[in-house]
């Protein structure tokens, strides 16, 4: 897994991300900063816990779009390859492949649900 993390300012110069409670705009970053090379989290509530944010600023990066989360306790960064690349010879794909194969890529690096039976609102 890589070491280095980036985002995109598309992301969070946004309105929608910058009306985000700070909490949230927290949450998000060290999510991100602790994904695995496909953006994928296993443990957003312990990173919530040691951020001190709640399960509201969860919901608001679920209901905004920015996290897509799965049934499994599986959270996935959506502008995950928007925002990062990652060099073939380093990259190291997801141990979550049942909810990956829930998603699709769309050209411009987001992904989008295409099986929302694993999905959670």
């Amino acid at each position: 897994m890589a070491e280095r993390r980036m985002f995109s300012k598309a992301v969070i110069d946004s309105d929608a991300f910058i009306d985000l409670p700070a909490s949230a705009r927290l949450l998000y970053y060290d999510l991100a900063m602790r994904a695995d090379d496909d953006g994928f989290i296993n443990s957003p509530k312990k990173i919530m816990r040691m951020v001190g944010c709640g399960e509201t600023d969860l919901a608001a990066l679920i209901s905004n779009g920015f996290v897509i989360y799965f049934k499994s306790g599986i959270v996935a960064i959506r502008h995950w390859k928007m925002q990062n690349y990652i060099q073939k010879d380093r990259y190291k794909a997801t141990i979550y492949q049942d909810e990956r194969k829930a998603l699709d890529l769309q050209k411009n690096g987001v992904y989008i649900v295409v099986d929302s039976s694993k999905t959670q609102e």
